[in-house]
């Protein structure tokens, strides 16, 4: 860990003592996050469906760290979860400071092969979900003084060509209005609301790419910068940026990390 990680004008990083709970925090992205935040002093609430995955993020911070961080197995599909969980995350370290909400679950189907339960499970996992955690979590932030949410969307209803992507497309942009009406309510709270779209190798990505490896490969090629992200690296590292207090005016905004790919307009 170099100097720049374990000092700030001479002192502790700013998100030092901090609390993050992360959604979808077992791998990929949210794993991603939770490192880099990990890394600055931010205690991890690593939540996700499979309890060894979460596990494993809580081992890495320990290891890689000696940070503090616990696991949470909770599927965030059931929204009359959501309560313990996020009374659960502050119990574990006495506060929440920043939600990240990033777990996801969908389908990528045209809209005639697309049945009403498949886009209400997408709905559940993704805006309900995270409405409800915005919701919770709001008290906390609050007194945090200090709060920050980053809601995860997409870039899919930027493409060219939305076939089998609109369902998708259609759940992360509700995520995008919802983010931004909590950042207009709150911001004088101090909460801020920001949405990343990124694009990084994940494991969701990975399988994508194997079930559609023309697409992928043709998909890769329309990014400027001629690679993918890295979930901890180039994501990670830009959510812990977003949450320091130099970012402290960025409120309500919609950004892409993706090498230049999307032209937000």
């Amino acid at each position: 860990m170099t100097d720049a990680d374990t000092t700030h004008s001479g002192s502790l990083p700013p998100l030092h003592g901090k609390v993050a709970l992360i959604t979808g925090a077992g791998q990929g992205i949210g794993q991603g996050i939770a490192f880099s935040l990990a890394k600055r002093g931010v205690s991890i609430v690593a939540v996700g469906r499979t309890l060894s995955k979460c596990e494993k993020t809580v081992a890495d911070i320990e290891a890689r760290f000696n940070g503090k961080a616990v696991a949470i197995e909770c599927d965030i599909s059931n929204l009359d979860a959501l309560d313990a969980l996020v009374s659960n995350a502050v119990a574990a370290f006495g506060r929440l400071d920043i939600l990240v909400n990033n777990a996801v679950t969908t389908s990528i189907n045209t809209l005639m092969e697309t049945t009403l339960e498949d886009f209400e499970a997408g709905l559940r996992v993704g805006p309900m979900a995270t409405l409800r955690l915005m919701q919770l979590a709001q008290p906390h932030l609050i007194k945090s003084g200090d709060g920050n949410i980053i809601n995860l969307a997409t870039a899919a209803a930027k493409r060219w060509d939305t076939s089998t992507y609109g369902v998708y497309a259609a759940q992360k942009e509700a995520i995008r209005a919802l983010s931004r009406g909590a950042a207009c309510e709150w911001g004088s709270m101090g909460i801020r609301t920001n949405c990343i779209l990124p694009l990084a190798k994940s494991p969701a990505l990975e399988m994508w790419a194997q079930w559609r490896p023309e697409e992928a490969a043709a998909f890769e090629q329309t990014v400027p910068m001629k690679r993918l992200g890295h979930c901890e690296n180039d994501i990670g590292e830009f959510v812990a940026m977003l949450c320091a207090p130099e970012s402290r005016y960025v409120n309500g905004q919609s950004i892409a990390i993706d090498g230049g790919q999307v032209n937000m307009g």
